[in-house]
């Protein structure tokens, strides 16, 4: 009998056993994430609400972290460029916040080599977490390659995950060109990183992408090993926030997928400008597979307090440029939109840009001035303007280019500029019509300056950007053309100042420079 007994016993301790092996280890992580911070240390106001701003944005990511289970906190990359704290700290004013708030690591943004390369080496030199670039082939920047990898490894809760990076694909075609450096194949380039870390058996693996939404949605189906993909470059919102009127939003948060293995795979984005902090919370199971998962963007408005070191930081930072920013320059009449759309067909900040360079320019024989959209970095507001405005708006230091077109380059120019950010916006009196249904290369209908319809034969002379006669976002034909050019040395910002002081109070209304069919 006791035999049995014994028997029963170590029957029983088996089956326990066994049942612990049946059950499957789960682990649970949160991701922190913000994209597309473009230095706007300072909150910005949407529709009347004020948002973002980096001591605020230091508290949220503080107290998402306290409450949250083995958290992490990364960005998507283009820190670099937009405010004029950029203009004089080259991205450090940025990096000494995220420094001191935790960035664990950072995908290489497009924004990041406005500067040229040691601006960017200099940046990831200080950086005490990775910047990462899987697509990106720097082995002719020695300096920069030590700093910038294609893939990390970190720690979290006990568990290695894998980190890897990427620019956007069309990465040569919106900077200007960098001859050291090169650009990988998007998609192989990753898998094989993600491959990699899979053989070092890393199972949950993340992809920080600069490659935009669209992008990222369309190549998630195609991936392998890869579980999320933290997304930036588009500036998208997914999910809602409590912004009244606010509709920005570019669909649910997350996004969720199947991955080439039929696996599920997330992509999310946080907006842009640290507006808001994406909080996600995963579960995994034993074998690195996504189980669960919830989260969705959390507004950094003023319920939140400012955090006092990071607000210490800012007003430090601060006080040597307030008084350029503060400087008044001109009057404005009326609000002066950034974007280009179907129901006003104007965008007519770009229309002031154009006109200034023109201005600028005119003494040397242009006769019509086009600037790109994606150029058109800010809207301008009625009322007073100061000169820290006009650096939102322009904030690249572009030069001027006068160059000499023949009517079949200007048309074929714009022809390829439609419907993208390389979309080109006409000086006064030029104007064209396209049809947006049409097929590309048939778009653009007719064009003509100063009421005369431009002729295919003869030559114009006009002035643009170095970044768009350079082939910035993919205008070959202006980089291709054999006519002279003079890199005037005068700088976008520098016209759109003598602009509006020329002709302050500024006014511009709806012309129809740009009309659809």
């Amino acid at each position: 009998m006791k035999f049995l007994n014994r028997l029963l016993v170590i029957g029983g301790l088996a089956s326990l056993a066994v049942l612990g092996w049946a059950q499957e280890k789960s682990f649970t992580m949160t991701v922190l994430h913000t994209n597309d911070l473009h230095s706007h240390i300072e909150p910005v106001v949407v529709k009347g609400k004020s948002v973002g701003g980096y001591a605020r944005q230091a508290s949220v990511i503080l107290k998402l972290r306290e409450e949250s289970v083995n958290p992490v906190l990364f960005n998507a990359g283009d820190v670099f460029q937009g405010t004029l704290y950029f203009n004089e700290y080259d991205g450090l004013a940025d990096l000494a916040f995220m420094n001191l708030v935790g960035y664990q690591a950072m995908a290489v943004g497009n924004h990041e080599f406005d500067k040229g390369i040691a601006t960017l080496t200099n940046f990831a030199r200080l950086a005490r977490f990775p910047l990462l670039a899987a697509n990106l082939d720097l082995s002719k920047e020695p300096e920069l390659e030590k700093y910038v990898k294609k893939s990390t490894v970190m720690e979290v809760g006990g568990e290695k995950i894998g980190l890897i990076g990427c620019v956007p694909d069309e990465l040569m075609q919106v900077i200007l060109p960098i001859p050291t450096i090169r650009v990988l194949d998007f998609q192989k380039s990753i898998q094989t990183e993600a491959d990699n870390l899979k053989k070092q058996g890393i199972n949950k693996i993340f992809l920080l992408s600069h490659a935009g939404i669209e992008r990222e949605i369309a190549f998630s189906s195609k991936f392998k090993n890869i579980d999320m993909i933290i997304g930036g470059h588009s500036h998208s919102l997914l999910g809602e926030v409590d912004i009244p009127g606010f509709t920005g939003s570019r669909g649910a948060y997350p996004y969720v997928g199947k991955d080439a293995n039929n696996e599920p795979i997330l992509v999310v984005s946080a907006w842009e400008w640290g507006k808001v902090v994406g909080k996600i919370e995963l579960e995994f199971n034993e074998k690195g597979v996504l189980t669960k998962w919830q989260g969705g963007p959390v507004l950094v408005d003023d319920t939140w307090p400012e955090n006092p070191f990071v607000a210490s930081l800012v007003a430090a930072f601060e006080k040597p440029i307030n008084v350029k920013k503060n400087t008044p320059i001109a009057k404005l009449e009326n609000d002066l939109s950034q974007r280009w759309d179907f129901d006003s067909g104007e965008g007519l900040m770009g229309n002031v840009i154009a006109d200034a360079v023109l201005a600028k320019t005119k003494g040397l024989g242009s006769v019509a001035a086009f600037w790109n959209a994606g150029g058109v970095r800010s809207s301008l507001s009625a009322g007073q303007i100061n000169y820290g405005s006009l650096v939102e708006v322009c904030p690249f230091g572009n030069t001027l280019v006068v160059i000499d077109l023949t009517g079949k380059e200007i048309m074929d120019s714009i022809e390829l500029g439609l419907l993208g950010g390389g979309m080109l916006l006409p000086s006064k009196g030029f104007s064209y019509t396209f049809d947006p249904a049409a097929a590309p290369g048939q778009r653009l209908k007719s064009a003509s300056l100063n009421g005369q319809a431009i002729v295919p034969t003869r030559t114009y002379k006009v002035t643009v950007s170095n970044f768009t006669v350079g082939g910035g976002d993919g205008h070959e034909v202006l980089k291709n053309a054999k006519g002279t050019r003079i890199d005037t040395g005068f700088i976008d910002l520098e016209a759109l100042i003598e602009y509006f002081q020329s002709n302050t109070p500024v006014k511009m209304t709806n012309e129809g420079r740009i009309k659809t069919t």
